[in-house]
């Protein structure tokens, strides 16, 4: 079954449901090295730079998938700006509407796709009177989809960090029922933890590693086997060089602990909620941001390179970021953990 991936970003969503045998054929965002990485790690498709607010980028995309003989199903994460916790949370924030347009192409297709799938913060669910999630239910309904919608917790479904995402899955009205969301795998007690994620992953602490380097130990868990299937090296493993007083900072805080556990007067330049946050090696990690200055290395006094926060949100070895540092961290911190994307899309293998 063909799949279309907009607001992909680097293609996280897809990748799962590519993992699930899927056929992703294309790719849509508005940042270009985003794309790069998509089309690197995702097995013939194409990845178009367009802007989905415009009515002729939405011609061009229908036309492509019309000549490609159609896709089966849409999946989509529009940007939540206006939505989310670290957003501006501005009502009237024209990002908000962006999700109209995957109604509009779905609408203009020749074949109807079988289903339609938007991911989003769980804020999206209540912000503004919760009038953005009455307004994609009826769009859905509008278009004759089902619909049913439930908020994933990630650590429940076998992935090491701390992240809630709201999922709206809509199937068509015609041949499906209602989706039914997959059931979680995972209870507290069996989290995949720092520890079980990255420990394997060089130091780096007497230099800041080289790009490509193979691995020097054995896996240490299972996570850690199926992250490294299909993978002979590590790449994106680079470390950040921090200042001897940022590292004294971060050498001060607790396994766990965050800038409220710093002794007074120390690390003052940053003391807002998730600042001088260190990773705990026993729990999952915290909610992976498309920064690289807040969050620390359960036991290192750094920040986690790209690879083991893409470790962190799922993504196996052999998936290789493009771009600069800085743009690699955007791209982990905006994705979609692939591991949740793959039970979705094998839940709807079952269906479809």
């Amino acid at each position: 079954m063909k799949v279309l991936d907009l607001f992909s970003g680097c293609g996280g969503f897809s990748y799962g449901f590519q993992e699930a045998g899927f056929n992703v054929v294309l790719g849509i965002d508005n940042v270009k090295v985003a794309l790069d990485t998509f089309k690197h790690n995702h097995i013939n498709s194409e990845a178009f730079v367009k802007d989905l607010s415009c009515d002729n980028s939405i011609k061009e995309i229908v036309k492509f998938l019309d000549d490609q003989g159609g896709i089966d199903i849409i999946i989509a994460g529009p940007p939540c700006q206006g939505f989310s916790l670290t957003g501006s949370r501005d009502e009237n924030d024209e990002r908000n509407k962006l999700f109209y347009s995957v109604f509009k192409i779905a609408k203009l297709l020749k074949t109807k796709p079988k289903a339609i799938i938007i991911e989003n913060v769980p804020g999206l669910a209540t912000l503004y009177k919760g009038k953005a999630k009455i307004e994609i239910e009826k769009n859905f309904k509008k278009n004759k989809y089902t619909c049913n919608s439930n908020i994933l917790y990630a650590p429940n479904f076998g992935v090491p960090q701390i992240r809630k995402r709201l999922f709206f899955v809509g199937l068509d009205k015609d041949n499906y029922g209602q989706f039914e969301f997959p059931k979680e795998i995972l209870t507290k007690e069996d989290y995949v933890t720092c520890e079980d994620a990255i420990s394997d992953l060089p130091t780096l602490e007497h230099d800041l590693g080289v790009d490509k380097i193979t691995y020097s130990t054995e896996p240490l868990s299972n996570y850690q086997k199926n992250m490294r299937k299909n993978s002979k090296f590590i790449n994106n493993h680079i470390g950040t060089q921090h200042t001897e007083l940022v590292k004294d900072v971060i050498s001060q805080v607790p396994e766990g602990g965050n800038h409220k556990d710093l002794p007074k007067g120390v690390g003052e330049s940053r003391k807002f909620n998730e600042a001088w946050t260190r990773y705990h090696s026993k729990k999952p990690s915290k909610t992976i941001d498309t920064g690289h200055r807040n969050h620390f290395h359960y036991k290192f006094n750094r920040v986690p390179t790209v690879r083991e926060n893409a470790r962190l949100q799922s993504f196996p070895d052999n998936f290789i970021f493009l771009g600069t540092k800085t743009q690699q961290y955007k791209q982990v911190g905006n994705a979609v953990p692939p591991l949740l994307g793959y039970h979705i899309a094998m839940k709807l293998k079952e269906i479809l």
